[in-house]
């Protein structure tokens, strides 16, 4: 432990804290747009600036020693700052009114807490081109204030490297590594470099126009799903506490937006378990050559499979994602069972996801119901813009229920959009297609919490089955590894079943949920640990308090299989709920 003074107060902290993080322990904010909790501190703009024994230093980075007096604002402190952030601005454009980050921009905000109201500085801001090939996110370098997350983020923390710096001095800009555009690139459209981005330099593919077209089309039948994970974020654009489950009133306000019909993802999920459970439990009795089997609902890590690691492709599971599931299902059986034409039927879906944008279109599969079978995916932050936009005061909505028969769903189907769900939930109906028994304890402590790769074996009568689940795509080499140093070895696998998840937390801190910080919590504004827990914790609440925990009981789940699937895996569920993985360029990292 170090003891110091900071402005006076008394502090002590373990050694290697640095004078930030020790400022924040008696409350006291520096100001900072670079650092953010999720990647180490670069020390790039220059705002987190002290005095320490009489020197200026930036304190993101300048770790504590004994003794040492720091002294966090001052007159010259302040002068300081200013004269940054108007540096900054010089090289920043004008245009707040028109970006889609107006309102929720660190910088914007920066700019009006120091009172910058005009710059004397000429404007040395450079136009670049719009890069908007993903279609999933949007990378507008003329708006950067190369603050370096997205990269350090992109890089480090998701090993991908699809981001680079270009150039040097006043010429240096974030762009796609080599200054390719982004669809060229290793991206594998996560969107976590928009999560951490403080300005409007990446941000989410906006489709609230194409949407409101839908609903404004008087020809279209237009339905909406919302993921698991929607539910426990979208409050926070409304004022609600992190992690509240909203999950009626966000069905009340598409209703009121003008959707015909309300389903939800998570019947897709309770769907998807059905499937995904049986092929693993097929697997592992018949074909243990295929083992260990990996979930497939993360788009994000389906793209990074079939870029990097196309030897897995037969360990990867057939099943659709719940969103894509809930699509063709829309557009065939509920089709048939209400007389509409498919044709004139569009579906939105809602996830926390930029990458979805991708998994609609990424392959012929995607419209097995003849149709494209998600018509447009959008984010969490563009739903709230548009019942922003549609005047409705969401906190004054009453619940209301989904539509049947694609809206019920278990507790299981919830605990999808969180590390640690889809297994869980998968593990609760494997055990019963294994033993024709019920699991006693529903829960798998071994996985829960935010450590990078979780392991455990479960016991299933005797049966030993070995479990991953890894979030984070940097933490999945590590498990790639063992798997393939065993095959290459001829050793015995070292799991059964692995389940990942591209965003630190899972679904819950998705490229396409909100950044809304509330007033009384410490900048910056996105996504921390602490966020990621209680959006959980909403998610988990919700499955301990559900009538039904497993999603072979959902009742409608058996009535589409009796109606119209058949059993799970049949010849008409692989038709409709089951894709292919295809090779698409290896990069090398």
């Amino acid at each position: 432990m170090v003891k110091l003074k900071i402005d006076n107060y008394d502090v002590e902290v373990p050694a290697g804290t640095s004078i930030l993080d020790a400022a924040r322990t008696v409350q006291i904010e520096i100001p900072t747009l670079c650092k953010h909790p999720d990647v180490d501190p670069s020390a790039g703009c220059g705002m987190c600036i002290v005095r320490v024994n009489g020197r200026i230093m930036r304190s993101c980075c300048t770790p504590v020693s004994e003794g040492m007096e720091v002294i966090t604002s001052d007159p010259e402190l302040v002068d300081v700052r200013r004269t940054v952030l108007k540096l900054i601005l010089s090289n920043h454009p004008n245009e707040c009114l028109t970006c889609i980050r107006s309102g929720h921009c660190e910088l914007q905000d920066m700019a009006n807490t120091f009172g910058i109201r005009d710059s004397k500085l000429p404007s040395l801001n450079k136009k670049y081109d719009i890069d908007d090939s993903t279609k999933a996110i949007v990378l507008d370098a003329s708006k950067c204030i190369v603050c370096g997350r997205c990269v350090e983020v992109c890089q480090n923390q998701q090993n991908v490297w699809a981001l680079s710096y270009l150039n040097r001095g006043l010429a240096t800009r974030i762009t796609a590594a080599g200054g390719i555009k982004l669809a060229d690139s290793p991206c594998i459209k996560c969107g976590q470099c928009s999560a951490h981005c403080p300005t409007g330099a990446i941000v989410e593919y906006d489709e609230t126009e194409k949407v409101w077209n839908m609903l404004n089309d008087q020809n279209l039948y237009t339905i909406v799903q919302i993921a698991p994970a929607v539910r426990v974020a979208i409050g926070e654009e409304f004022g609600y506490e992190f992690g509240e489950n909203l999950t009626g009133k966000t069905y009340a306000a598409l209703r009121r937006m003008g959707f015909k019909k309300v389903f939800d993802t998570n019947f897709g999920a309770d769907l998807t378990i059905i499937e995904e459970a049986s092929e693993f439990v097929e697997r592992f009795k018949n074909r243990p050559e295929s083992l260990p089997m990996f979930t497939s609902c993360c788009p994000a890590w389906v793209d990074l499979l079939e870029k990097y690691h196309q030897d897995m492709i037969p360990h990867f599971s057939t099943c659709k994602s719940p969103q894509s599931m809930v699509g063709a299902m829309a557009k065939t059986y509920y089709a048939e069972k209400m007389g509409l034409d498919p044709a004139k039927i569009r579906v939105v879906s809602v996830m926390p996801c930029t990458a979805k944008k991708w998994e609609i279109v990424r392959s012929e599969d995607m419209r097995s119901s003849g149709y494209q079978d998600v018509d447009v995916s959008i984010t969490t932050r563009e739903l709230t813009r548009m019942i922003k936009q549609a005047g409705i005061d969401f906190r004054k909505l009453h619940d209301e229920e989904a539509d049947s028969p694609l809206g019920e769903y278990s507790g299981a189907a919830t605990i999808f959009g969180t590390t640690g769900g889809v297994m869980t939930a998968a593990l609760r109906t494997a055990y019963f297609y294994i033993t024709g028994e019920e699991l006693g304890d529903l829960d798998f402590k071994e996985i829960d919490g935010l450590e990078g790769i979780k392991e455990a074996e479960v016991d299933i009568k005797g049966t030993k089955v070995k479990i991953a689940v890894a979030h984070g795509i940097g933490n999945v080499e590590q498990v790639l590894d063992k798997v393939r140093q065993a095959k290459e070895n001829g050793e015995e696998m070292p799991y059964h079943f692995i389940e990942v998840m591209a965003c630190r937390g899972g679904c819950v801190a998705g490229g396409g949920q909100p950044r809304v910080m509330m007033p009384d919590q410490p900048k910056p504004r996105g996504i921390t640990d602490d966020i990621r827990k209680k959006r959980a914790k909403g998610l988990f609440d919700e499955d301990l308090n559900a009538k039904n925990r497993l999603s072979h009981h959902n009742e409608s789940i058996k009535t589409l299989y009796a109606e119209y699937l058949g059993k799970a895996g049949s010849e008409k569920a692989h038709e409709l709920l089951h894709t292919h993985y295809v090779p698409r360029g290896l990069y090398k990292k």
